[in-house]
C-alpha cells in the first residue's frame, strides 16, 4: 500500500522551511537550533529571528529520563547536498526522538550501491535499535540477514523497487514529472526533451512515466529520439544535450531529471552559445541549493529530502517499538519551483 502525503500538510515549518527563510543551509540552521558554537554571529541572529518570525518550536525528546537508543544511517555518499539535506532531516527527528544517530558511508567506498560485507555484523557488536538506508540497494541475503536478526530497517528513496513488506519513504515522482512537464506545456512549449536517469532506477522511471503522460494528455506523442539518458550524471547529461541540439529539428525545452545533470545542460548550452530561456527552457528535479545560484536560477521541482528522512526516522521508531505501520510505502509531494530557467519558446 502507498500513502502520498503533502509536506506542507505537518503542524509547523520545518527546518527546511526556516533555513530557507533565512537564507541559509539547512545543517547551519540545525547548528543554531542544537546551540552548536561554529555559527557567525549574524548568521545566528538571521536564523534565530527566522525561528521567532515562523513560530518554529522543536518537539521535546519522547522521553528524557531513559537513555539513548541506536540507529544507523546509511547514505550512498556524503559529499553532496542531497545526503546533507538527509542528515539534517535525520539528525532533528532523531533528536525528538531521543535516539543517538551513527553516520556511514558504506554504500560509497565500493561504488556497487551496497553496504560492504561486514558492515552489517557491526550492527549487532554496536546494538543498534534500527537503520535507515539511503539510496541503498541491498542484496536479497542482505535483506534476509536484517529479517533474521530482527532489526527493523526503512528505505529512503531506494534504487530499486523493495521486496514486499519492506518499507519506504519517497518522493511522488511521477507527479514530479507532470508537473515539469505540463509547466512547459503550458508556455507553448511542444518539442520537450528529458534527460533521464538510470533506467533500472525506481525514481528516474517514475519521473519519465509523468512526462509522457502529460504529452499523452494533450496528445503530443513523445518523439524517441527526445528521450536520452543521462544517468544522473553531470558530464553525461552535458554530452547528452550536445546530442539533443544537433538534431534535425532540436527541441524547444528540455526537462532534466536532477539538478546535478541540469548543470550539465547548462554548459552544453553556454558552449553553444545559447541563452536560457531565451533559446530554449530548462526545468530539474530535486531543488538543490547550488542550482538556486545559478544563471538564470532553475525552474525545478522540489524533492522535499529532508522532510522524507524526518519521516523515514518517525516510521523507523514506530518500528523499533514493536508496530507495523500500515503502509509499506510513503510518498511526499513534491512541487514546482519556478525560476528564471523556463519561457514561452521564441516564435
Amino acid at each position: 500500500m502507498v500513502r502520498t502525503a503533502n509536506a506542507s500538510s505537518t503542524a509547523g515549518p520545518t527546518l527546511a522551511v526556516v533555513a530557507r527563510e533565512a537564507g541559509v543551509s539547512v545543517p547551519t540552521a540545525s547548528k543554531v537550533v542544537n546551540g552548536r558554537e561554529d555559527v557567525a554571529p549574524e548568521t545566528r541572529r538571521r536564523v534565530t529571528e527566522a525561528l521567532d518570525r515562523l513560530g518554529y518550536v522543536r518537539r521535546p525528546r519522547l522521553d528524557a529520563s531513559k537513555p539513548p537508543r541506536l540507529v544507523d544511517l546509511v547514505v550512498h555518499s556524503l559529499d553532496s547536498s542531497r545526503s546533507g539535506a538527509v542528515l539534517c532531516g535525520v539528525e532533528e527527528a532523531a533528536h525528538d526522538a531521543g535516539l543517538d544517530l551513527v553516520v556511514s558511508a558504506a554504500l560509497s567506498r565500493n561504488r556497487t550501491g551496497r553496504p560492504q560485507r561486514g558492515w552489517l555484523d557491526k550492527l549487532t557488536v554496536r546494538g543498534s535499535a534500527g537503520v535507515l538506508f539511503h539510496l541503498a540497494e541491498l542484496t536479497g541475503s542482505q535483506y534476509a540477514w536484517l529479517d533474521q536478526h530482527r532489526i527493523p530497517f526503512v528505505m529512503i528513496d531506494p534504487v530499486l523497487e523493495p521486496p514486499p513488506g519492506v518499507m519506504s519513504v519517497g518522493a511522488a515522482n511521477w507527479q514530479g514529472g507532470v508537473t515539469a512537464t505540463e509547466h512547459l506545456l503550458a508556455l507553448g512549449h511542444e518539442r520537450i526533451a528529458v534527460i533521464a536517469g538510470p533506467r533500472r532506477k525506481m525514481c528516474s522511471g517514475a519521473r519519465v512515466a509523468g512526462y509522457r503522460s502529460a504529452l499523452a494528455s494533450v496528445g503530443l506523442a513523445q518523439r524517441p529520439e527526445y528521450l536520452r539518458d543521462g544517468g544522473f550524471d553531470e558530464t553525461v547529461a552535458h554530452r547528452r544535450m550536445h546530442e539533443l541540439l544537433d538534431l534535425p529539428v532540436p527541441p524547444t525545452a528540455v526537462f532534466v531529471c536532477s539538478d546535478r545533470m541540469a548543470l550539465g545542460v547548462y554548459r552544453a548550452l553556454a558552449e553553444r552559445q545559447l541563452r536560457i530561456p531565451h533559446d530554449i527552457s530548462v526545468v530539474g528535479f530535486d531543488d538543490l541549493p547550488e542550482t538556486r545560484w545559478a544563471t538564470p536560477a532553475l525552474t525545478t521541482v522540489r524533492q522535499p529530502l529532508a522532510e522524507m528522512a524526518g519521516t523515514a526516522l518517525r516510521v523507523l521508531v514506530r518500528m523499533m517499538d514493536g508496530e507495523r505501520p500500515e503502509c509499506t510505502r510513503t510518498e511526499l509531494s513534491t512541487r514546482l519551483v519556478q525560476r528564471a530557467s523556463t519561457a514561452p519558446p521564441r516564435a
